[in-house]
Formats: structure tokens, sequence, C-alpha cells
């Protein structure tokens, strides 16, 4: 990096703000490599990601901010403090006791509010995960699956309620937010990740809608839908 910081046209142009995307981009990749279970194409992804935390750590030293160890260091500081369960004398029985003590000694280092550590960028599907995730360390949620399935529910009804009324757009759009929001929850409540859950659904679509290109006889605007439902049919066999 330091070669390239110095010697390449392209490299000494960057900056933490166009870097930013490219960064985004990379992320994106490793998620996708990690759905798609290949553990070469992961490996390259970690590079990539990490050749950007090296050049983010780059561009910090040459303002005198800070440099890569600086960053190490930290967050191995960081690690040991929030896991007082393996570097001090507290006790945990499971995997949620270290969640709640991690966000507790997260409010305890001066962060204002258990959601100032989400994102605003963040996908809004994985964003309402978090919030929720995080807002359940202290016992804000619902306590049973039936409950929270019934809020589902309510939220249908209410949706329903303003197209038939002739709500506004805005009212109805915020309805269907409600309805996702509360899907999210009976995710999390049965141990499905929503972010997950609906990329592979996506692949999927886009998966047999090929299929339906691929073997349609004539063009797709020229076929009915019961003859394009046969082949998604036989897509789906495949």
């Amino acid at each position: 990096m330091d070669e390239l910081r110095e010697q390449c046209p392209w490299d000494k142009k960057q900056t933490f703000e166009s870097l930013r995307n490219l960064t985004i981009e990379e992320t994106y990749e490793l998620a996708d490599a990690i759905l798609q279970g290949n553990r070469k194409d992961i490996q390259e992804e970690i590079g990539d990601i990490m050749l950007h935390m090296v050049f983010y750590a780059r561009l910090a030293s040459e303002e005198g901010a800070f440099d890569v160890a600086d960053a190490l260091h930290a967050i191995c500081d960081k690690l040991i403090s929030r896991h007082p369960h393996i570097y001090g004398d507290v006790k945990v029985d499971n995997e949620e006791d270290v969640k709640k003590n991690w966000e507790q000694l997260k409010l305890r280092e001066g962060k204002k509010s258990l959601l100032a550590g989400v994102p605003n960028s963040l996908p809004a599907l994985v964003k309402a995960y978090r919030m929720q995730e995080k807002t359940a360390q202290v016992g804000f949620e619902w306590e049973t699956t039936e409950q929270v399935w019934d809020k589902v529910q309510e939220e249908i009804g209410e949706l329903h309620h303003n197209l038939r009324t002739g709500a506004s757009r805005e009212a109805i759009e915020d309805e269907f937010g409600d309805i996702l929001f509360s899907l999210v929850n009976y995710a999390r409540f049965i141990g499905v990740d929503p972010e997950t859950a609906l990329e592979r659904t996506n692949r999927k679509f886009k998966s047999r809608f090929e299929y339906l290109e691929n073997k349609a006889p004539k063009p797709l605007k020229d076929m009915s839908l019961a003859d394009m439902d046969l082949l998604w049919e036989e897509a789906k066999s495949q």
C-alpha cells in the first residue's frame, strides 16, 4: 500500500470519501460469496476488504490521525472490555447473557442510546432486525411468538382498512412499513434472518424467471399467463 500510494496515479487520488462506495460494493461481494458457499471467492473478497482497511489506515496516517496498529490495538482493547466473562470475573450462562452485557457495557462507555450503533445507511430489513435485537436486550419485546404473529395480523388488518377507506398514500405506506417491521420481528422470534431469507427468494425467483425466458417458445409478451405459469412450474421442478 505504501508503494501504491506513492507511485500509482489512481491510488494517489483516493480519499476516504472516494473509497466509501467501493468498500460497500466489496462488502456486498463478500455477502454474495457467503450465500453461494464458495470458499475460494470468500477468501478473495476478504482480501479485497482487508485491502480497503489498510488503505483507510494509510490515509489516516498521512493526516497524523492514526495508523493500522492503532486501529488493531483499539479493537483488542474493546474486545477485552466487552468480554468481562472471559477477561474478568463476570459470570454468564448463555449467549443471551453475553449480548445483554455487551449492550450495557456500550452504554457505560458513553453511548447515549442502545440504537446509537445502528448505522443509518444499513439496508432497511437489516436495520429493523438490528434495532429489534438491540432493544430486546433490555426486555423491550413481546414474550411469545404468538403475540408477535398477532401483531403481524393486526398490522395487515390496518393496511386493509386503509385501502378500503381510501386513506392517503402516505398512510398506506406507513401501514405497509409496519407490516414489514412486524414480519422482521416474527422472523427473529422463529430464528430466521429476514435479509438472508429474502435474498434467497430473490435468487430463486431470478433463476426460475431466467429458465422461463430460455424455454419460452416465443416472446414472453406474446404468451398468456397460463402458458408462462406452466414453464414456471417446470422451472420449480428442475
